[in-house]
């Protein structure tokens, strides 16, 4: 396996150089469902970018951390925030529910030397926080991040460029 020198420049270009979405179109009705069902109301917009920020910070994609940042920025939350989704545990800037999503997200995301990924207590404390509803559209959020982390660390979009047309 090829790997590059830390102390070399990664390249502004995409991996892929072709869209994935243009070369699977059927993409374009999956991602539209996700997003309607992220975005029923039940769980408030920032906290599901806060959740998909982390899950970027977890697997490692630039792409990801710059794009949900930028929802973030533009959302209006604070600097504060935003930098300390990577240290949340010791926070003070983050609310209980907050809390509680992120460390669902931490939890499906990260190998537990203790076996099951998300315990019966991490389920009842994000329970408290959030009721059924909620707690489904949670889950299909940290879904909808990990169905694009393939996209996101094989094709290798450009960070920072336009959400929709990262590979121009």
């Amino acid at each position: 396996m090829e790997t590059r020198s830390i102390t070399a420049e990664v390249p502004m270009v995409p991996r892929m150089s072709e869209d994935p979405a243009e070369l699977v179109p059927e993409l374009a009705e999956v991602s539209a469902a996700l997003f309607r069902v992220t975005g029923n109301g039940s769980v408030p917009r920032s906290t599901i970018s806060l959740v998909q920020l982390r899950a970027g910070q977890i697997v490692g994609s630039t792409y990801l951390t710059v794009l949900h940042t930028g929802f973030l920025r533009k959302a209006g939350q604070s600097e504060e925030r935003i930098t300390s989704v990577a240290s949340w545990q010791d926070s003070p800037y983050f609310t209980g529910p907050e809390r509680a999503a992120l460390a669902l997200v931490e939890a499906v995301l990260q190998p537990s030397a203790d076996g099951e990924r998300v315990s019966n207590e991490l389920y009842a404390q994000a329970a408290e926080h959030f009721e059924a509803k909620a707690l489904a559209t949670l889950m299909f959020a940290i879904g909808q991040v990990n169905f694009f982390i393939p996209v996101a660390l094989i094709a290798k979009p450009v960070p920072g460029r336009s959400f929709t047309d990262p590979w121009k």
